[in-house]
């Protein structure tokens, strides 16, 4: 039984996308940058740029995120089926370390682009808050 994790990833993409489905909800965005609700009334709000940049990068790297799991579900899978062939144990080893390496990449990305959302939002409230009269 020959697995095609192609389309496996393909249906996870919907999963990855429930962040932006499900931004009506009281979602702050990547690490609560900005209000976005106003007064109870979320349907009239003004959604700020840091807080739908910041939906959108989650969004992005939950999709990475599943495609890495799958990534090392299926290197897990060559592996145990390897049975003893030396090219086959190798290939799931070096794909493990990819996904591991991956993985390391979108936490630092999600670090990167959560300090650099935070750091926008808290200077745009000081900008908008010394223009008040």
């Amino acid at each position: 039984m020959k697995i095609n994790f192609h389309k496996i990833l393909l249906g996870c993409i919907p999963i990855g996308l429930l962040p932006f489905l499900a931004s009506a909800a009281a979602y702050k965005g990547l690490s609560g940058a900005g209000d976005t609700i106003k007064d109870g009334n979320a349907g009239n709000a003004p959604t700020q740029l840091p807080v739908l940049i910041g939906t959108f990068i989650t969004g992005i790297l939950s999709i990475l995120g599943i495609i890495l799991v799958v990534y090392i579900i299926q290197a897990g899978i060559l592996y145990m089926t390897a049975a003893g062939d030396d090219t086959k144990v190798g290939k799931a080893k070096k794909m493990i370390q990819t996904a591991v390496i991956g993985a390391i990449i979108v936490v630092a990305a999600y670090s990167i682009a959560s300090f650099v959302i935070s750091t926008i939002s808290y200077s745009t409230d000081i900008a908008a808050q010394q223009l008040k009269p």
